[in-house]
């Protein structure tokens, strides 16, 4: 039996918004044999075609079985297996399930990962992902292509039938997040032209404790050339904004990544080579603040690890059923939405 429960780490955010690529990431840095990764898609309730012919959206809750998902969460928070269903990205389709053990460290990646309280309160950590939404939509267009045999007018045109879901159903859970993930292109360039140049800004909500990195500047304001941490407010509650310049030096960037990894005492450190990588199409390319927004997140995986060590399978567990028994009315949204 194992000495403590699986460590769960949520990463939410909108279609496109980059989940899988950071969760990639995460499992390079800690070793694919310490992670479990779960894709909350795989819970669809409905396949492509039978949305399409229904005319529903897949990021409405109730085009998703998530009183399954919350099922399975509980079992996966105790360290216990589930068959999990498995939704096939590449052709819209619902197959065969899975049978899936829980590592040290499960991650959930997904698009309704937040939606609900009871799922909420299984994560010990919960990223939402929320880019600009030119960059989003132009990494789905992208991504679809070429991965998922999608015309770009067949892109565009899903995009502009999911916005009400999206505004409806994947932009409120950002409330819940304890991290918020935002890249952006820098002042006077396109989202074409950024690449791997694109800025990052993490809130750091006070909901988690976030390392000390104040260390690493030499002046009141909190900031170097490339990057700054500065105190500020989000819909109206105080945070941390930790500020990386997409031209971050390899030197600057080197020295964040070596701040973090002293927080990492219970983990050899890996070559950023082995992280902060993005598929561009068929290309494969490298990004400073995607590498570092990931070894942040994997700072907050193994303190909470550290944190439960000496609490097995410590189960706030009747609470959690408590709360299933309102949860499917409090699932964010109304109506199924429509998206033919």
């Amino acid at each position: 039996m194992r000495a403590q429960r699986p460590i769960i780490i949520g990463i939410v955010g909108d279609s496109a918004a980059g989940k899988t690529t950071v969760t990639q990431g995460l499992v390079n840095i800690l070793g694919t044999e310490r992670v479990t990764h779960v894709c909350s898609d795989d819970y669809h309730r409905y396949d492509r075609y039978e949305r399409a012919a229904m005319g529903v959206s897949a990021l409405h809750p109730q085009s998703n079985h998530l009183d399954i998902m919350q099922l399975h969460m509980e079992r996966l928070h105790y360290g216990q297996p589930i068959l999990k269903p498995v939704y096939d990205h590449s052709n819209g389709s619902l197959v065969r399930p899975e049978y899936v053990e829980p590592a040290e460290v499960v991650i959930v990646e997904g698009l309704l990962g937040f939606a609900t309280p009871v799922l909420r309160g299984f994560y010990d950590v919960k990223v939402f992902l929320d880019p600009a939404d030119e960059l989003r939509e132009l990494w789905k267009i992208k991504r679809d292509t070429a991965n998922r045999g999608y015309t770009v007018e067949q892109v565009r045109a899903s995009l502009a039938k999911r916005r009400e879901d999206t505004a409806k159903s994947i932009m409120p859970q950002r409330e819940f997040a304890d991290i918020v993930v935002r890249f952006y292109p820098p002042e006077g360039s396109s989202v074409e032209d950024a690449g791997a140049n694109l800025n990052v800004s993490l809130v750091l909500r006070p909901t988690i404790p976030h390392p000390d990195l104040s260390y690493l500047f030499d002046n009141d304001r909190g900031s170097s050339a490339d990057i700054s941490l500065q105190l500020g407010r989000d819909n109206g509650r105080p945070v941390d904004f930790l500020e990386i310049e997409g031209g971050v030096t390899a030197e600057k960037a080197a020295e964040l990544e070596l701040a973090i990894w002293q927080h990492l005492p219970d983990l050899q450190p890996v070559d950023e080579e082995e992280f902060g990588d993005y598929q561009d199409k068929l290309a494969v390319r490298h990004s400073h603040p995607l590498a570092l927004t990931q070894l942040l997140l994997v700072y907050h995986v193994l303190r909470k690890y550290r944190d439960l060590s000496d609490m097995p399978f410590a189960a706030p567990v009747a609470a959690l059923r408590r709360l299933a028994a309102t949860s499917a009315a409090s699932a964010i949204g109304g109506e199924i939405g429509r998206d033919d």
